[in-house]
């Protein structure tokens, strides 16, 4: 139950971040780079793909953390948790599509910057949604 619970409260944040960072604080950015970039009408269409794209990270960043959770301080276990998810998908996806597609590297920066602090914080979310389970592995 635990674990469902997690899920949705990391999926909402996680998908409530993801338009503030996107949808928000790049959207003007996003909207520099002309055809790079579906239209705002286009994206629609393919909203459904986007909620199951969340759906599944924030099942996955559950999942693993709660097969590793340790009895240590959560927050702190939890930002570097949230920090590695940062270096194993976000930095490098970035760097990929840079290196791959015409972005500016400003945009590349704060793709990172913002994406990266997002999942800082919902290391940190998950950390403490789990911070019982820590205490009762420390007990075995």
């Amino acid at each position: 139950m635990k674990f469902i619970l997690a899920w949705v409260v990391v999926f909402v944040v996680w998908f409530l971040g993801s338009f503030v960072v996107h949808g928000v604080l790049l959207h003007h950015d996003y909207q520099q780079l002309g055809n790079l970039f579906r239209s705002d009408n286009d994206q629609q269409r393919f909203f459904p793909l986007m909620i199951l794209a969340h759906a599944l990270m924030s099942g996955a960043l559950v999942w693993i953390y709660s097969r590793g959770v340790e009895s240590k301080p959560w927050l702190a276990q939890g930002a570097r948790y949230g920090l590695a998810v940062a270096l194993l998908a976000i930095v490098p996806t970035y760097l990929i599509y840079f290196a791959v597609q015409p972005l500016p590297g400003g945009l590349v920066a704060r793709q990172i910057i913002f994406d990266g602090m997002l999942t800082v914080v919902l290391g940190v979310l998950v950390a403490w949604l789990y911070r019982d389970a820590a205490k009762s592995s420390a007990l075995i």
